[in-house]
């Protein structure tokens, strides 16, 4: 219950979905006990995992016509300057084409309207694990956000930036054998590391309609040849996801709900 309480202190009003930040609204009872109860198991496992930092995954929206679960990737880190476990992630500013860099206690995390109250925890090696931190506390985090937002942004431009592909460019900055001082020299770390971006099939009219209507979707970074045949390259969470248990194998995964 002591704990229980701590969450709820924790929670302020900003709501986020899927890497949104929208205006403030009420949640159900339900809506809102079900997102502490999240955010109190998700704590729970991270403690009883040791780790420093790790990779946390919710399910903002329906994305299962593409095969996806999880919309939406973040750092959770233990030993934040601001408080035990605080999340760190870009989320869009809601019905904009910008972004900005959070940092959140667990329960603002989950505190919306989720389709699905559940999450996924990877928790990189040890040696990875400190190598984020270090650069979590440095100014790669900035230096690497790009606040033009771009839901279905190509992940191999810098013209634009999603949430997601924040949280993979920075992974790759702490991974990195050399220094990385920009997204260029990410990316480009990314292709020679083997990342595959998901192809999102998107015909002409709903591209048309995307842009028509939608100030955070765009296509103009894409290759036009990619652009033209419909196929839309972009970074989800279970390309991160994938990416990252490919290069430790000894990463642990912990799915909560």
């Amino acid at each position: 219950m002591k704990r229980l309480l701590l969450i709820l202190l924790m929670a302020c009003s900003l709501n986020a979905q899927a890497g949104r930040v929208c205006e403030v609204k009420k949640n159900s009872a339900a809506a809102f006990i079900a997102a502490m109860n999240l955010a109190e198991k998700t704590r729970s496992a991270l403690e009883a995992s040791h780790a420093q930092v790790a990779l946390v995954a919710r399910v903002g929206q329906d994305l299962s016509k593409y095969g996806l679960r999880y919309s939406h990737m973040a750092y959770v880190w233990r030993d934040h300057p601001r408080g035990r476990w605080i999340v760190v992630h870009e989320l869009n500013q809601c019905g904009t084409a910008q972004s900005a860099l959070f940092e959140q206690g667990l329960a603002n995390f989950f505190l919306d309207d989720l389709f699905s109250y559940e999450a996924d925890i990877l928790i990189p090696s040890p040696q990875s694990q400190a190598r984020i931190v270090a650069m979590l506390s440095s100014g790669t985090p900035l230096r690497l956000h790009r606040a033009r937002y771009n839901m279905l942004a190509y992940a191999f431009s810098t013209e634009y930036q999603n949430s997601n592909q924040w949280v993979l460019e920075t992974y790759a900055a702490s991974a990195a054998e050399m220094p990385i001082s920009d997204r260029s020299q990410a990316q480009a770390w990314l292709k020679l590391a083997g990342y595959q971006p998901l192809t999102v099939e998107v015909s002409a009219g709903q591209r048309l309609g995307a842009r028509l209507f939608a100030a955070n979707i765009a296509f103009d970074d894409h290759p036009f040849g990619r652009r033209a045949a419909g196929k839309i390259d972009t970074v989800v969470v279970e390309s991160v996801l994938r990416f990252v248990r490919q290069r430790e194998p000894e990463a642990r995964e912990i799915l909560v709900h």
